[in-house]
Order: C-alpha cells, then sequence, then structure tokens
C-alpha cells in the first residue's frame, strides 16, 4: 500500500496527511530522552496495575454493527492542550483513542497527561517516536520509531500498545510487516477535519459532524482550536444519534497486528 503526496507547502503545515512515499533513505535512530523518576499515589498505582490486564482498554461492548458508531482519534499529544480535552472528554463520559508521539510522552512532566489518557479509560496508540514518514524509512528505523515509543508508554503507563497510526498515513509493504512484528494494527481515517489546516474550530466541527457510522474522524489534540471544536462536534454527532467508541470498540475487538483499517 503506497499514499500519494500533496504538495510540500501543505506538507510543512500537517501533522498527519497524506504523504508521498519516495525511496527509503538512511535515518539516524531517534534520541531518547531520559526519563526521571516520580512519585505514584496508591490510587494511581491501582489504576495503572488494573490498566496492565490484558485487553485495556476494557471494551464497553457496543455492537456497532447495529447502532451508529464514531471513533474520534487524536493524534501528535500529549501537548498543552490535551488535559482541557480530557476534561472536555470527561464531562460527557466519551472515549476516544489518542495516537501520541514519543517525544511528546517524554517532553510530558512526570508522564501525568500521558497516564491520564489511560486512566481516564481511553485508547493510547502509537504514533512513532519523532513524526517521521515511515515509508521512507529504513526497516531498522522503522522498527526502531515504533520501538522506543512502545517502550516509554508502557514505562509511563504500564499499557503495552496494540494500535498504531503512520505519520502523514506514510506507509507500504514494509511498514505493514514491521507493525505486524511488533503487534500493531495500522489505523487510518475516512474523516480528515483538516484542522492542521484550517485552524477554526467552527470548520472543525462542521467536517467531524459530517461523519458516518462506523467512521474514524481524524483530529490533533496539539491545536487549540481543535479543542475549542470538541463541544460543538460532540452536539452535533449527539444528536444525530451517535455513540462514541475507541478505535477497538469500534471493531468489536483488538484490530489484527499489521493489517490496514479505514473505517468499519
Amino acid at each position: 500500500m503506497r499514499v500519494w503526496a500533496l504538495p510540500l507547502a501543505l506538507i510543512a503545515l500537517a501533522a498527519c496527511v497524506t504523504y508521498s512515499v519516495a525511496q527509503r533513505q538512511s535515518a539516524e535512530p531517534p534520541e531518547i530522552v531520559p526519563m526521571r523518576p516520580v512519585s505514584v499515589d496508591p490510587v494511581v498505582l491501582a489504576k495503572r496495575l488494573v490498566s496492565m490486564q490484558a485487553g485495556w482498554p476494557r471494551s464497553r461492548k457496543f455492537d456497532c454493527a447495529r447502532i451508529k458508531c464514531v471513533a474520534l482519534t487524536f493524534d501528535d499529544g500529549p501537548g498543552e492542550h490535551t488535559g482541557r480535552l480530557l476534561d472536555l472528554l470527561s464531562a460527557r463520559d466519551v472515549r476516544a483513542t489518542f495516537f501520541v508521539i514519543g517525544q511528546m510522552v517524554a517532553a510530558d512532566k512526570g508522564g501525568l497527561i500521558t497516564r491520564r489518557i489511560v486512566d481516564d479509560g481511553h485508547e493510547i496508540g502509537n504514533h512513532s517516536w519523532s513524526h517521521p514518514p515511515l515509508a521512507e524509512l529504513p526497516h531498522e528505523a522503522v522498527r526502531r520509531e515504533l520501538k522506543h515509543t512502545e517502550d516509554i508508554v508502557e514505562q509511563v503507563t504500564g499499557v503495552r500498545m496494540r494500535v498504531m497510526r503512520p505519520p502523514y498515513g506514510s506507509t507500504d509493504d514494509d511498514v505493514a510487516a514491521e507493525t505486524r512484528r511488533e503487534g500493531l494494527a495500522q489505523i487510518l481515517w475516512n474523516v480528515d477535519t483538516f484542522d492542521w489546516r484550517d485552524r477554526v474550530a467552527a470548520k472543525v466541527a462542521k467536517r467531524a459532524g459530517e461523519a458516518k457510522p462506523g467512521s474514524i474522524v481524524l483530529l490533533h489534540d496539539i491545536h487549540r482550536s481543535t479543542v475549542d471544536a470538541v463541544p460543538a462536534m460532540l452536539d452535533t454527532l449527539t444528536k444525530k444519534g451517535y455513540t462514541f467508541v475507541t478505535v477497538s470498540e469500534l471493531y468489536g475487538k483488538t484490530p489484527l497486528p499489521g493489517r490496514t483499517y479505514i473505517s468499519r
């Protein structure tokens, strides 16, 4: 599978848009930022121990073959606006899927936001270490990008991720093979809100509100305007009778490693 190019000017603005698959080139290994030990209170520790159990996050067993489901997905965090987003989702009892960047997890002081994503019951997925177009990297570099992020998220949360999203949608057969080896399913999308381009909350909410049953919606929690759009987005979809689910809940089970998913 190969995903073709947008103009370079758009790529510079984008966080996760379709990227051309070019000839593989050498790449330096990502630099791992050391993590400082942090104290954990008993309540948080208990939540982390629960999250380490098989099958996390616990599915609420929605039958998305019979009801109208939509999976909201947020890429490129955790960032400065992710905490407010989690507050908004918690207030509405909405679950989503967060595809995190390893470097952003390393920069998350004490891992507080990253752990909260898991503690709040959201699904967490791998979005690489440094956000390169994976299909342009040699095999070993792809492995490092995924493995370093897997390791730091497990260190911070106790969770071993089961889904990933290739930055820019840049994937091919070699990337698929590597994700299969790492036990990760590739999750793309069928609704692009273009929130990376149009930093206008009303536009973002309108595009998300046009989702069809079984849609996977692409959003980015690194943008203030995207988080600003969430209340209207939830209102619109709720009025249309949608149930908000994680990616795994959308399919009723954990997606298969190496396989690519775009919608239900």
